[in-house]
């Protein structure tokens, strides 16, 4: 029997899921975009219609069936990821149709969601997607991996990897906000490169492309750095722990330089650098700080109204683009955080 306290809802919803686990780079043959009934919440549970959804580097790894800090995406069944909707049934306390929330089901039109797993959101205070990046996970694990992490001062020279993601580019603006004596991106185009030096204040920027990363470091930051926030891996480890100075940092918030290579990634050649540097390398997983949440709210909201921290999204619209829009995002197609839109 039908409900009449829930509203009438679509019959059906599309999702995107993992159909084959990738060898190498994903193929469009991995993944499927099918159609599924919607069901009404049970008790507890909220239907959202999903409006936006976050693509990641993160995701890469979890379509492989490997061991790691986050269990792999099951076989035919929809992929997960963050996501920002609108309640349209619910049979949990709290919630009420209409109302915005994050939460974890991405990939889908519609998702049914724990209650206790879903948090609502103002859209009065910032656009629904920024949920998703500045406001969200992303912006999150810049501001933890930079000031928790890294332990950085007023005083440091920053270098920040894939600066123009949705990460490096919140990275490098916060250092700057906080008193970097110098702050240095890399990116992979010169458009990019323009963009963080312009736009968004960094002191010196490079497109890794153009040579070597180690001599164009060494040029942009030539009396060394403090911090190092690693997004990349590779090339550009080596290169930063050759210019770290004694005492340095790293934050390790991604590789993404070697999430499609099928053989052993290789290490950076200089690590007894480390030793004698007595550099510090510390892994991030945002999970880990959700102790911040407060913190990180407060005072990235503030900067957010003043005009002093900006960000920019790259938005794909229709869940049927929302593969594409993942694999745009790992060849580095994005300038800022990577959104795909279920609306037009």
């Amino acid at each position: 029997m039908t409900d009449p306290t829930l509203p009438q809802l679509p019959a059906t919803s599309r999702e995107w899921h993992l159909v084959a686990r990738p060898h190498g780079w994903p193929e469009a043959e991995d993944v499927a975009l099918r159609e599924v009934p919607v069901v009404a919440p049970g008790e507890g549970r909220i239907l959202v219609r999903n409006l936006h959804f976050s693509v990641d580097p993160y995701m890469r790894g979890r379509m492989d069936e490997t061991k790691s800090y986050i269990p792999a995406f099951a076989l035919d069944r929809p992929m997960e990821g963050g996501a920002v909707g609108e309640v349209v049934a619910s049979r949990a306390d709290g919630f009420a149709v209409g109302d915005h929330v994050l939460h974890f089901s991405g990939w889908r039109e519609y998702a049914d969601v724990d209650a206790a797993q879903a948090v609502k959101v103002d859209a009065d205070l910032a656009p629904l997607s920024a949920y998703l990046g500045v406001l969200g996970m992303t912006g999150l694990t810049a501001y933890a991996g930079l000031f928790e992490v890294a332990s950085f001062k007023e005083g440091d020279a920053v270098f920040v990897s894939g600066a123009a993601g949705a990460v490096g580019n919140q990275v490098g603006q916060m250092a700057r906000i906080k008193g970097a004596s110098r702050v240095i991106g890399s990116a992979g185009s010169d458009e990019k490169v323009k963009y963080l030096v312009d736009e968004l204040g960094f002191d010196a920027a490079f497109n890794y492309k153009n040579g070597p990363v180690h001599e164009q470091l060494a040029a942009a930051a030539p009396d060394g750095i403090d911090v190092y926030f690693d997004n990349v891996g590779g090339d550009h480890l080596e290169a930063a722990i050759g210019a770290l100075k004694v005492h340095g940092r790293v934050t390790v918030c991604g590789m993404i330089s070697g999430y499609n290579d099928t053989e052993p990634h290789p290490g950076p050649r200089n690590m007894p650098m480390i030793i004698g540097k007595r550099l510090r390398l510390q892994g991030i997983l945002v999970g880990d700080h959700y102790d911040l949440q407060g913190r990180f709210v407060q005072e990235v909201g503030s900067w957010l109204a003043s005009g002093e921290l900006k960000y920019r999204e790259t938005v794909v619209e229709g869940i049927e683009n929302g593969y594409d829009a993942f694999l745009g995002m790992l060849r580095g197609e994005n300038t800022g955080k990577m959104v795909v839109s279920t609306i037009r």
